[in-house]
């Protein structure tokens, strides 16, 4: 009786023009709407390298400094510089501060970050290679609101940084944020750059201001090869 009834349902649907007209409408509406939600945004930024900020970076970030912060700080706080976070000091297991440059790519991310994942902690920092590049990939803190910005350092770090609280009082008085306790205005993870790692070619983007994806190509052998050759023939001219 029920499948009869959902039959002639269905029949007078097709049968009736308006209603048939309302509901491709409406599914048409509800698809459009399912897509533009899907729709990726992925952003370009300029990796910088001339950063001539005094004193950047010149307070260490101590274990039991970081964990009173922790204990009083707001669920941003937890957020930004929680376990499975790159900006967190605890997320290689051992604390390390962040704001010292880390030997990233010598380790292999399953082992590095088994011991965050056996004690139920997830993360969506992920770091590989490729026979050309060195690849880094993670979430960004904040709601979809990043201000992130990366560094090419002297050729041998990489720096990622961006401020998730913004300073009090006269903005033209503030001494910039790096320069103090970095923590309670802002985040930064510094990775030592392998030997092999061409620090004038780095790409970095945001997908949806919440992914953040790191590529520092490989120095190609035979460009050094190809280089070296020239140099020869000119000493020999």
């Amino acid at each position: 009786m029920l499948y009869f009834s959902q039959k002639c349902f269905f029949s007078h649907t097709i049968r009736t023009n308006k209603p048939q007209t309302s509901l491709h409408h409406t599914l048409k509406s509800s698809v459009s709407l399912i897509f533009n939600s899907m729709t990726t945004t992925r952003k370009q930024l300029e990796v910088q390298t001339d950063d001539q900020t005094p004193h950047k970076w010149c307070v260490l970030l101590r274990e039991d400094v970081f964990k009173k912060f922790m204990s009083q700080g707001s669920p941003a706080v937890h957020k930004v510089f929680g376990g499975g976070s790159l900006f967190s000091p605890f997320l290689f297991g051992k604390f390390f501060d962040p704001s010292d440059a880390f030997p990233l790519w010598e380790f292999d991310a399953d082992i590095l970050l088994a011991g965050l994942r056996s004690s139920g902690q997830s993360t969506t920092v992920d770091w590989f290679q490729t026979d050309q590049d060195y690849v880094l990939k993670a979430d960004l803190p904040g709601d979809g609101k990043n201000n992130v910005q990366v560094y090419a350092e002297n050729g041998k770090v990489v720096e990622i940084s961006g401020q998730w609280k913004q300073q009090g009082g006269d903005s033209k008085s503030t001494k910039d944020w790096r320069s103090g306790n970095w923590w309670e205005h802002g985040y930064v993870r510094k990775l030592e750059l392998p030997q092999d790692a061409d620090w004038r070619r780095i790409e970095a983007s945001v997908t949806n201001d919440l992914l953040l994806e790191i590529k520092i190509h490989k120095i190609n052998p035979l460009d050094c090869d190809i280089s070296h050759l020239t140099m020869k023939d000119k000493e020999t001219v």
